[in-house]
Formats: C-alpha cells, sequence, structure tokens
C-alpha cells in the first residue's frame, strides 16, 4: 500500500477495495462481466470526523462495506472509493 497524497474530509474515508474473486470454490474461472464487485477493503486515508462524532476506523483497518457504497475514484492509478464512516458495516 503506497502512501495516498490525499485527506478526506470530516467523517469519510478513502478505502481501497480487494481485488474481485478470480475463481470459484471449485476452480471455475470467473469472466470478468460475471465478478461480483467487492465488498471489503483496506482504509488507506481518513477524515477528521465531525465535532460531535469522531471516527471509529484507522488506517490500516480491513472493512466491509455496502455493495453500492461510495464513490470510485481513481488517485494516480490506482482504483479507490471514498465513502462517508457510516456506510462501513464493521472492521474484519
Amino acid at each position: 500500500m503506497a502512501k495516498v497524497n490525499f485527506k478526506p474530509l470530516a467523517d469519510r474515508v478513502l478505502v481501497e477495495p480487494e481485488a474481485a474473486e478470480e475463481k470459484t470454490a471449485s476452480g471455475i474461472i470467473i469472466p470478468d462481466t460475471a465478478k461480483e464487485k467487492p465488498q471489503r477493503g483496506k482504509i488507506v486515508a481518513i477524515g477528521t470526523g465531525t465535532k460531535d462524532e469522531p471516527l471509529t476506523v484507522k488506517v490500516g483497518d480491513l472493512v466491509l462495506y455496502g455493495k453500492y457504497s461510495g464513490t470510485e475514484l481513481n488517485i494516480s492509478g490506482t482504483d479507490y472509493l471514498i465513502m462517508k464512516e457510516s456506510d462501513i458495516y464493521g472492521i474484519i
């Protein structure tokens, strides 16, 4: 994980999603059109939180989030998601 020159604001976090599954458990290769969007990733940057609620996640945490959560960003050739901390279901 390279250092990202990006600082989210308030209660937002920057997540690097894990790669989508390439094979099923039985060994069948999944084509790109049938791959599911990953729902877990690693936090690479966090905001400062809000005045009333500090953030509970930290950089390096592996988290689960909703399938359609966040907005996709491409920073320096790497794909990320930026989302509010409330879109995160939990820390793994």
